[in-house]
């Protein structure tokens, strides 16, 4: 997949699963931007990363194992797409 193709889907699918569509563009997310934290725009809760971990599932085909892993692999775009990209 093409690489700038892969993060525009993600972001679009980030902003839809948080149900941040009315507070952030897609368009101005960072690749490397954090994802959760004090410093990050985006403030993904637990089950914000539950719910774009199903989402991932259902469009990629990847699994996302436990709260360590899912933290890391959803730490920023890039990371979500280098993960993606590793198990196709």
């Amino acid at each position: 997949m093409d690489h700038t193709l892969l993060e525009q889907e993600l972001k679009q699918l980030l902003i839809r699963e948080c149900d941040k569509e009315d507070d952030i563009d897609w368009q101005s997310i960072e690749d490397d931007e954090p994802l959760f934290g004090q410093q990050s725009r985006i403030a993904m809760d637990s089950l914000d990363a539950l719910q774009v971990s199903l989402a991932l599932q259902q469009h990629y085909g990847v699994r996302i194992e436990g709260a360590k892993d899912g933290r890391r692999i959803l730490n920023s775009i890039a990371s979500i797409a280098a993960f993606i990209r590793q198990q196709q």
